[in-house]
Parts: structure tokens; C-alpha cells; sequence
């Protein structure tokens, strides 16, 4: 028998497209909560058609989506809508990304659904929150990278580069997800639901913490330094001889004189002054780049990860996803399970941090409107009442 998990029994119903509400509501899934994600029918959550990299399914949809039932509805008919408000009043949790103010002129609002459900969660996720003059504005992800300042300080000195992954909707996605498991103990104590109000642009600005602070009134903020350290160095990537890159990283004055002796084997260059100091050594980093170049040719890429870990200075190698796929830590702590999907069985990463008190929910990605009968029968309907919804093209 499977250990209780935190959401058992708790319902989130979402309707949600894209990354930020469905990486939100995957997580409560991951924590047992059943999670009926609404979709459009016929095609669904448009970020079914991204790729088709997955065997023949899309690389953001598969990665956010586990552990759900698909219910399709057209919310722009009334016998759909009927149908939400009567999941809804059994219902923990709803969830929305929508267009600006689409849920609020559906009546999904917190302040509409509140008199009637008082114990429930709506959690509204937008690009810049439900007020402000910027709250009717479409946000996407690299915009909200732009706005956000994250592409100012992301890439190389000639070009500003945006993050490889979908960091503004990961933000937002998370910080959702807190708030929801802190919405459910306050409940707890009070018996009441919450009203929460997520911003992309506030969440990813948290996260610019960093160089926020580094720029604090208006001093010049970091620069553009791709995979290097702004203001420390050596810390970054480094060619070997065999064609592999190392990343490394130096954090104080004693790793600086271990890496001279045992890595660049020159005992004397720890006190060179050029580079006697962080100050000056990130001054002088292209001298210094080129001596550490120099000694790198003339090793393969394991000997140089060999010498680090000798001198105990953080190296890594610069993975492609193809080396994390393999990664051996990974696989030595088990963290790749198999889940299934439309397509078959599928590899997914299990959630991040082990609980010895229960396993994480992993199951299968839907297909659209794979449990919409199961879903409406729950409600009591018939195979007359669901073969209505079907010709007025409500599901």
C-alpha cells in the first residue's frame, strides 16, 4: 500500500496552457493532489502542438504535465460552464493563466466564487499581476526575460543572450506552487480560502536579487560575461587539450594558491601581482586566461578534472543534454523513472528532494479529454446527458 502523500484528497482544477500554471499544478500532482487540467476540445493546451520531439508529443507539454486528467470543456458554452461550477464545489484549488481577465469575465473570479466557495483557492498567474498599467499586457516568457533585466545581464559583451529554459514561467510556476501549499495550512487554521495574485514579472524580479542589489543606486550593474563569473575568476569554462570544457571555480585566496601549486604546477604565480588578489586577477583575466589556456592543451579533459578534484577546486563538466540524460549521479540515485503517455512509456525525472516518509506521484501524461466521460459520470450524468454535451460541442 502506498505511504499517504501530503495532497492526498485535495482537488485542483486548472485551466491552464503553456508552462507556468501546468509546471504549478504538476507539482501539487507530484504531492498526490488530483489535478483536473481543462482543456480546449479537440486540440487542447496549445503547448500540445510545440514540437513533436517526445515520439511524436511536445517536449514542454510531457515535462508539465504527469499526473493529470484532461477534462475538455468550451467555457464560451453555458452547459460546460454548468459543468465547471459544479467540479468547482467540491474543489480545493483553481487555477488559472488565462488571457488577462478572461477568468474574471466568466465569473471566476476570487470575489465571485468566494460567497459560495469559501474554502477555496484561486490562484491567478498573469504576466504582471491583476493590477498596475502594465495588466492588460500579453506576457511571454522572453518578455517578461526582457523586463525583467535578465537579458541585460545574460550572454556576452557584444549580444544579450535570453536563458536557454523558460525561466520567467518556471518562476511564476513555483512561486504558485508555494503559495498554494501555504494557502492550504493557513485554511487549515482559519477554515478559509485565499485569493493569490501572481506576477511572471515579480517572481523572475526576486530572482534578480543579485544584480539588483549589485547595481543598488544606479552603480553600473554586472557584465556581460557569458559562462563566466561577472567578478570572480578563475570561475567559468575552460578548454582542454582533448577538446572537452571544464567549468571551475575559485572562491578565495587559499583555493587560489592550492590551484597554482597543484593544477598550474607554478607555486610562484600565487603571489605574481597580477593575481595576488580577486580584484586583480579578474582585472588581468585575459593574461591569466591564457596562462591557465596554455597549461589546459596539455591536458586531456579527465586530467584536468583529475588535478581539480586533487587541489578540491568545484569543477564540472559542461553537459549537453545528452550527458545529462546519462549522467551518472542521477543514475546512481535512481532519480529516472518511466511514466506513461499517449506514446507509450516515457523517462521522467523524478521531483527534486527525497521524503522517506512517502513516494511522489508518477503518472501517466493524458491524452486531451482522455477522462472527460469519467469526470462527467463522477457528476452523475448519463450516457444521454454526456452524448448531449457532445453534439451542442460543449466537451
Amino acid at each position: 500500500m502506498t505511504s499517504p502523500r501530503p495532497l492526498d484528497g485535495i482537488t485542483v482544477i486548472s485551466l491552464e496552457h503553456a508552462i507556468a500554471a501546468p509546471f504549478c499544478t504538476r507539482q501539487l500532482a507530484d504531492l498526490g493532489a488530483r489535478v483536473i487540467k481543462v482543456e480546449r476540445p479537440g486540440a487542447g493546451d496549445f503547448a500540445r502542438a510545440y514540437d513533436t520531439r517526445v515520439r511524436g508529443q511536445a517536449s514542454h507539454f510531457v515535462w508539465t504535465n504527469r499526473s493529470k486528467e484532461s477534462l475538455t470543456l468550451d467555457l464560451k458554452n453555458p452547459e460546460a460552464m454548468a459543468v465547471l461550477r459544479e467540479l468547482l464545489k467540491d474543489a480545493d484549488v483553481l487555477v488559472q493563466n488565462l488571457a488577462p481577465g478572461a477568468a474574471a469575465r466568466m465569473g471566476l473570479s476570487f470575489e465571485a466564487l468566494s460567497p459560495t466557495h469559501p474554502k477555496l483557492i484561486v490562484c491567478d498567474i498573469s504576466g504582471y499581476g491583476e493590477d498596475g498599467p502594465y495588466r492588460d499586457k500579453k506576457a511571454y516568457d522572453l518578455l517578461i526575460q526582457s523586463e525583467a533585466g535578465l537579458l541585460s545581464i545574460t550572454g556576452t559583451p557584444e549580444a544579450p543572450s535570453k536563458a536557454g529554459n523558460s525561466m520567467a514561467d518556471i518562476a511564476a510556476g513555483m512561486y504558485a506552487y508555494t503559495n498554494i501549499l501555504s494557502a492550504l495550512l493557513l485554511r487549515g487554521k482559519t477554515g478559509q480560502g485565499s485569493h493569490i495574485d501572481v506576477s511572471m514579472l515579480e517572481a523572475l524580479g526576486e530572482w534578480m536579487g543579485y544584480p539588483l542589489y549589485y547595481a543598488f543606486e544606479g552603480a553600473a550593474p554586472p557584465p556581460r560575461t557569458a559562462a563566466s563569473h561577472a567578478s570572480i575568476y578563475p570561475y567559468g569554462p575552460f578548454a582542454a587539450g582533448d577538446g572537452g570544457t571544464v567549468m571551475l571555480g575559485l572562491q578565495n585566496e587559499r583555493e587560489w594558491k592550492v590551484f597554482c601549486e597543484v593544477v598550474l604546477a607554478d607555486a610562484a604565480l600565487a603571489s605574481d601581482a597580477r593575481f595576488c588578489t580577486n580584484a586583480l586577477r579578474n582585472a588581468n583575466r585575459a593574461e591569466l586566461q591564457q596562462l591557465i589556456l596554455g597549461m589546459f592543451a596539455t591536458m586531456s579533459t579527465a586530467e584536468v578534472e583529475a588535478r581539480l578534484d586533487q587541489a578540491q577546486i568545484a569543477n564540472a563538466r559542461m553537459n549537453d543534454m545528452a550527458g545529462v540524460w546519462a549522467h551518472p549521479q542521477l543514475k546512481a540515485r535512481q532519480r529516472w523513472q518511466q511514466v506513461g503517455s499517449p506514446a507509450g512509456q516515457i523517462p521522467a525525472l523524478l521531483p527534486p528532494g527525497r521524503n522517506n516518509r512517502y513516494d511522489y506521484r508518477m503518472d501517466a501524461v493524458p491524452a486531451v479529454g482522455e477522462h472527460t466521460e469519467a469526470i462527467l459520470r463522477e457528476l452523475g450524468m448519463d450516457d444521454a446527458a454526456v452524448q448531449a454535451l457532445r453534439e451542442t460541442k460543449a466537451i
